[in-house]
């Protein structure tokens, strides 16, 4: 894993590629990869690459970054890992003579581009990147993202210099950067505790949408082309369900277990110490038993436990550890400790992010960095199997809107918005989702409207319209056979790649551990969208598939219990602990001087939370997060 950055001049401009502002880009990003740092630029061109390398595979120089192609037409900055190199490696081998110069899964991937060309070699390789690639003979840059958004990727003009890096932070330092916050995407972060690809907080910055990439020239100064897929989630769901899996349920969990075996080997491939991350739920559990069946040595897996009640799955883990005979290392997490990790936060995440499960995600990696330096997760598997309490009620409610006529729903619709909701009343939120509910025209709005945090008719930005994402474009016109898959849908397009994937890139990548995600192989996912829904859920246990599969290696009896999330109690620390923190931050005075939130909506939320007629915690907290956030950026 490392930490990729880059400038590229608008042809014509007089100004030279600073070495010393490209330096202290790359620089920025040292904790993603602190065993190396290399720089290269062209000063005629206007090209310059930075890169930060954590070591994984071919420890030596050989993989020393920014690399050139044989050819000398390419140059790369590299970010994550092909797990199938070597077979791609020998594929090269029977087409063109080679000269390889070590082992590192870069020159492979430079020699599959200079063989095939970019998009074909993209199309290949089976990983998890974000890379930037310099063509010298066409004079323009080439940037991509994995598909699944495994690994981030940010860009933008700058006056006429154009910027990428794999966080903000490099882009942030940059003498020309202009640190205007993007106010069109606030209401999408206050809706959903993050902000939706391709937006960012900074006005003219972008994030690369997962599964594809673009061409920049500098001819074409302060233009941003539509960035080009290499591979589309929206077809891989459509194409599953023209191709259904008509086996039974024994037959379909032969198949999972084949295809997670296979991605699990190739993601154990790593010259440095590896392990897993062990919350004793389905999918670590999974990932952990079939990568125990691999090895001759015990797996080491690493867990965080916390004393609270409702929050504490390391006795589940321990137990699980135990059966499958890993080495197991967890560590409790004393409230003091967890409340540490909080002012770190805005400075890990660049930008606001309002999933407080990044604290234990932080905890757990750096614990897991103390031993080894790779680390594998079961993330991912709520989305492909159906895991989420979310699509039972989505299920029910997309039955009702079906089995409502339209006139009536419209009626209904008009109805609550007409009732004289008091803004201090504790149904008020009940009877906003409702209203939305009942308008929704589509499931994509559905989804919005049952997956939000605050709402528009919350009031609590100054400016509530949204900018254009794929929710409210893309997602409209998908027709999808199974009317649940919608909602299954929207969360590998925006909460997995967004939240669930950002929390721990940059959680892991600031304690410099590298995570890999096997039920994120782009084969397992587009297998996943051929399977009936009953394989998944809607038969009294969610993720059906995967149950069964990890049944085969755990006793059913150690993993039948309810489903825990893996998070901190902040509902009730804000109400304790860190009140006073809260109370400076939410100040309504503060709130009036930064002039994005209405502090009355706030003080609303606030003062219901403390009587506890209301649990608005993961409401707050998006607000604290942006309070802090915008805190630490004027204190730069």
């Amino acid at each position: 894993m490392c930490g990729i950055a880059g400038v590229l001049n608008k042809r014509g401009a007089k100004a030279s590629v600073s070495e010393q502002v490209l330096g202290k880009m790359g620089q920025r990003l040292a904790h993603r990869g602190p065993d190396d740092f290399g720089l290269w630029s062209d000063v005629d061109a206007g090209i310059g690459l930075a890169h930060t390398r954590l070591s994984i595979v071919d420890l030596s120089a050989a993989g020393h970054q920014p690399m050139m192609s044989e050819s000398g037409r390419y140059v790369i900055v590299f970010n994550g890992e092909i797990y199938n190199h070597l077979d791609i490696r020998k594929e090269i081998d029977r087409q063109a003579t080679s000269s390889w110069r070590g082992r590192s899964d870069t020159e492979t991937l430079l020699a599959a581009i200079d063989l095939w060309g970019f998009g074909a070699a993209l199309e290949k390789s089976v990983g998890m990147f974000a890379l930037g690639v310099w063509d010298r003979r066409d004079r323009q840059l080439l940037l991509a993202r994995d598909r699944m958004g495994e690994k981030p990727l940010f860009y933008g003009w700058v006056g006429g210099t154009f910027l990428f890096g794999s966080e903000l932070k490099a882009l942030r330092c940059h003498p020309d950067f202009d640190c205007e916050i993007e106010s069109a995407a606030l209401p999408l972060y206050m809706r959903h505790g993050y902000i939706p690809a391709p937006w960012s907080i900074w006005k003219g910055v972008r994030k690369l949408l997962p599964g594809t990439w673009i061409a920049i020239s500098p001819e074409r100064s302060g233009e941003l082309p539509e960035p080009a897929p290499y591979w589309a989630l929206s077809d891989v769901a459509i194409a599953g369900q023209k191709n259904r899996f008509d086996g039974s349920l024994s037959e379909a969990v032969d198949e999972l277990e084949k295809m997670l075996a296979a991605a699990i080997s190739g993601q154990r491939l790593a010259d440095v110490p590896l392990g897993a991350f062990l919350s004793g739920g389905i999918d670590s559990s999974t990932v952990v038993a079939l990568m125990q069946s691999q090895s001759t040595q015990p797996v080491k897996t690493f867990t965080i436990g916390f004393d609270e009640t409702g929050f504490n799955e390391a006795e589940h883990a321990r137990s699980v550890a135990r059966h499958l005979g890993t080495v197991h290392t967890d560590m409790y997490v004393t409230p003091a400790e967890a409340r540490e990790v909080i002012p770190d936060l805005p400075g890990i995440y660049d930008e606001p992010f309002g999933d407080s499960s990044a604290i234990p995600t932080y905890l757990v990696s750096h614990l897991a960095r103390e031993h080894v330096t790779v680390a594998l997760s079961g993330d991912g598997g709520d989305e492909l199997f159906g895991g989420y309490d979310r699509y039972s009620l989505f299920a029910r409610w997309q039955n009702r809107m079906a089995s409502t006529p339209d006139p009536l729903r419209k009626m209904l619709h008009f109805g609550v918005r007409q009732l004289p909701i008091s803004p201090d009343s504790r149904h008020r939120r009940r009877w906003l989702v409702l209203s939305d509910v009942l308008g929704a025209r589509h499931d994509a709005e559905l989804y919005r409207a049952l997956s939000a945090h605050w709402l528009p008719a919350d009031d609590v930005v100054r400016d509530p319209s949204e900018v254009p994402y794929w929710l409210t474009e893309e997602a409209v016109n998908l027709t999808l056979s199974e009317p649940l898959d919608h909602a299954v849908m929207g969360d590998m397009k925006t909460y997995l790649p967004e939240d669930v994937l950002t929390k721990v890139d940059r959680a892991a990548m600031a304690v410099s551990l590298e995570t890999r995600v096997p039920l994120l192989d782009h084969r397992i996912v587009e297998w996943s969208w051929t399977l009936p829904v009953k394989f998944k859920c809607g038969t009294g246990h969610e993720k059906r598939v995967l149950r069964d599969l990890l049944y085969r290696y755990v006793p059913r009896e150690m993993m039948d219990r309810p489903k825990m999330g893996f998070g901190v109690p902040i509902g009730a620390w804000l109400r304790g602990p860190l009140r006073d923190w809260s109370e400076d931050l939410l100040d309504p005075a503060a709130l009036k001087d930064a002039g994005w939130f209405d502090p009355k909506a706030i003080g609303r939320k606030w003062r219901a939370h403390q009587d506890q007629t209301g649990r608005w915690e993961y409401l707050l907290w998006d607000v604290l997060m942006f309070q802090a956030w915008l805190h630490e950026q004027r204190s730069m």
